[in-house]
């Protein structure tokens, strides 16, 4: 899947991309197109930022003459990167690499794109002219090999067009690598570093005890996957390469608990420490990754980039209201995020006595937020009451439920209603309570899983996914008691 991932990044941008002119002391750009089937319309220079089309960023236009010359120009300094010329149909469009300080002619026959293109003034263009012509030959060949596994009939037929496509394959790698030494520094090589794949060791490999070691392969992977992109060149950012480079990283190789995620993201603004449009870019993607997340425990994430980040003055590029938002936001989740201690509540019961969350003795407590005019608790919560008197019951677990309503008729009937009288039930009517605030109260059901110190151990989760949970839990639990048993302290 990573492979297939990344070819068809790679067959984007090759298929579109054109090199840019030498670039000299002078800011800014000029480029002369000269359009042979086009007159008298607008034109619009464009750039990608992180991602593939339809995100693009216009950042200049002009208009072609009765020639069909037009001039794109500007004094001003600019971050190179991949651009887009883009015609007035929002539809036909070329890809091209452009630094700051470019001077190019590119002439343009859009009936024939993207081979309807020559540049004048740009060596690079002449090799990436050469690039694309290896991997049009390479995807012919390519496509050859897929026929003749399609037509193996044998182990061996199959084993043989596997080893000539690894030969195809290591081609093509050889080729940027020699491109890369030839032309230190060049944006061209910069991109087929970002688009470089590790080359995993072939063979078998073992643990120290002489078993095969089954994950070298995704250790390996995981470990050299950033060995060559550069995340000091801010150029990497105007590409559609860098978001799909982070999404894969993120959310495919790392595993998925905050502790592992956290480290990570810290890994990669580290690396980006110093820079611009890289260290804003990454800093945003992250945020915006562990915020949208439908992970369990990803607030925590989004969290600890505020406080380490956002709040430590890094996020430079934020209007202070902006900035407030995300502030804001922290504090409303910190209280309650995964491994914290769970905000005590103190509430009356339906007899008006005051109730505890943090006086419930049990291994595991259900903390359930609720209303009983709420169309979807009213659905819910017999389920979550089956899963419990059924599985969760016997387990140790324990139902504190808080109702947000103020209807005191309506409670107790529901209550008796669906036969959950042995759940501790307490409710605010006087809102006397933090715990909206405490634990981001905004809707119901909400369901929080505490252990029996009152850590919390899930936030958000439903009736369907509280048992494997709690299991999950138990075995953790087993297991560090095995390790403390088999590994005890002299």
């Amino acid at each position: 899947m990573l492979k297939k991932v990344f070819s068809r990044l790679l067959s984007s941008v090759a298929i579109c991309l054109l090199c840019f002119g030498s670039a000299s002391a002078k800011n800014g750009y000029k480029i002369t197109l000269k359009f042979t089937d086009i007159k008298d319309s607008f034109v619009y220079l464009a750039h990608y930022y992180g991602k593939p089309l339809p995100t693009i960023y216009k950042s200049d236009s002009t208009i072609i003459d009765k020639n069909g010359v037009a001039v794109l120009r500007s004094d001003e300094k600019i971050l190179g990167g991949i651009y887009i010329v883009l015609l007035s149909d929002k539809k036909t469009y070329f890809d091209f690499l452009l630094d700051n300080g470019d001077d190019m002619t590119i002439t343009i026959t859009t009936k024939e794109l993207p081979n309807g293109l020559k540049f004048t003034g740009s060596k690079q263009n002449s090799d990436f002219i050469e690039y694309t012509n290896f991997l049009n030959n390479f995807g012919m060949k390519q496509q050859a090999l897929m026929d003749q596994m399609g037509r193996a009939k044998t182990a061996a037929d199959s084993a043989a067009v596997n080893k000539k496509s690894e030969e195809l394959a290591s081609q093509l790698y050889q080729y940027r690598i020699d491109y890369v030494k030839q032309n230190p520094g060049a944006l061209l090589g910069k991109i087929f570093n970002a688009l470089a794949l590790p080359q995993v060791p072939q063979g078998k490999h073992y643990l120290p005890d002489g078993k095969v070691d089954s994950e070298f392969a995704y250790r390996y992977y995981k470990s050299h996957y950033w060995d060559d992109f550069d995340f000091k060149d801010d150029r990497l950012v105007n590409a559609p390469i860098y978001d799909a480079k982070l999404d894969e990283y993120m959310n495919k190789l790392v595993l998925q608990y905050e502790d592992s995620v956290i480290k990570e993201s810290d890994m990669l603004l580290n690396k980006t420490k110093g820079t611009d449009d890289m260290f804003h870019y990454t800093l945003w993607w992250l945020t915006h990754n562990s915020e949208n997340s439908k992970v369990m425990g990803m607030d925590a994430v989004f969290v600890h980039l505020v406080e380490n980040y956002y709040m430590k003055g890094d996020a430079t590029w934020l209007k202070p209201d902006e900035l407030q938002k995300y502030i804001t936001a922290a504090r409303k989740i910190a209280p309650n995020v995964i491994g914290n201690l769970a905000p005590e509540i103190k509430l009356k019961d339906v007899n008006k006595v005051y109730q505890s969350l943090h006086g419930v003795k049990s291994k595991y407590t259900l903390l359930l937020f609720w209303s009983p005019d709420c169309g979807h608790c009213k659905a819910e919560i017999p389920k979550l009451d089956s899963v419990y008197k059924a599985v969760l019951k016997p387990r140790g677990v324990k139902v504190y439920a808080v109702s947000t309503y103020d209807d005191e008729k309506l409670w107790k009937e529901f209550i008796k209603s669906r036969g959950i009288e042995e759940w501790t039930h307490v409710w605010d009517p006087e809102h006397e309570g933090r715990w909206r605030d405490d634990y981001n109260v905004y809707m119901t059901p909400i369901l929080y899983l505490l252990d029996d110190k009152k850590i919390i151990r899930g936030k958000r989760i439903d009736y369907s996914n509280i048992a494997g949970l709690v299991e999950m839990l138990d075995k953790k639990e087993k297991n560090k008691t095995k390790t403390k048993v088999t590994n005890p302290k002299n």
